[in-house]
């Protein structure tokens, strides 16, 4: 009987911790933090926030001044992705974190998706990727410390492999050809004015073209 009692007490305290809600504010932008995993790393939460403090705002005034002020972020228990962002609300999954505690720029990832906020048949999925792996490279706290870089060139990629091996083609791109490509590019999928057309206005080259000439010289130091 005591063991029973013990285990409905340990439920009973696990349902109520999963029920908690946090909400930070700073400066218009509004975090509501639900985690359901009590053994979440302290660290890792905190960076969370601060991350989102730090970098949403930026990506707001840099790409998307209409974005929403008030974000959801949920650790999910149930969740066996990685992380995924819908309608301001972002879910992160607790395995994840728990394999990855320093891993905080997933949310820079996720909170440009927000930003992004692309309609329906906006574009190519791989580009919409691309972009938000592009802004984790440059916009991440301590892509370092979870491990992260953009993944070196190899003979078999494509641009349309999308994330990190797209993004590094956009890193190239801004080097070479148009600093402000990325944020163009970003523009025209959120207002459904997007086309292959726009690398050959933006760079001179199709975008055929544009990833031969990376692939033959894919340096972006």
């Amino acid at each position: 009987m005591e063991k029973i009692i013990i285990a409905a007490c340990l439920l009973i305290n696990t349902l109520a911790y999963s029920q908690q809600q946090e909400t930070f504010e700073k400066k218009g932008k509004v975090l509501i933090f639900t985690n359901h995993d009590p053994n979440l790393n302290q660290d890792t939460k905190t960076g969370l926030i601060k991350t989102f403090f730090k970098v949403y705002p930026k990506l707001v005034k840099d790409f998307n001044p209409d974005s929403m002020d008030t974000i959801r972020v949920k650790i999910d228990t149930e969740y066996d992705g990685v992380a995924y962002a819908h309608n301001g609300r972002i879910t992160i999954s607790s395995d994840w974190l728990a394999k990855k505690p320093g891993d905080i720029d997933v949310i820079t990832h996720e909170v440009m998706h927000i930003v992004q906020s692309y309609p329906p048949n906006s574009g190519p999925g791989w580009l919409t990727e691309g972009i938000a792996d592009y802004v984790r490279f440059k916009y991440g706290v301590n892509n370092k410390g979870a491990g992260w870089s953009l993944t070196a060139y190899k003979p078999e990629h494509s641009y349309k492999n999308s994330y990190r091996i797209t993004a590094r083609f956009l890193y190239w791109l801004t080097k070479k050809y148009d600093k402000k490509i990325v944020k163009r590019l970003d523009k025209n999928m959120r207002n459904k004015t997007y086309s292959e057309d726009l690398w050959n206005q933006y760079t001179g080259k199709s975008l055929d073209a544009l990833w031969a000439e990376y692939s033959k010289s894919p340096q972006i130091s």
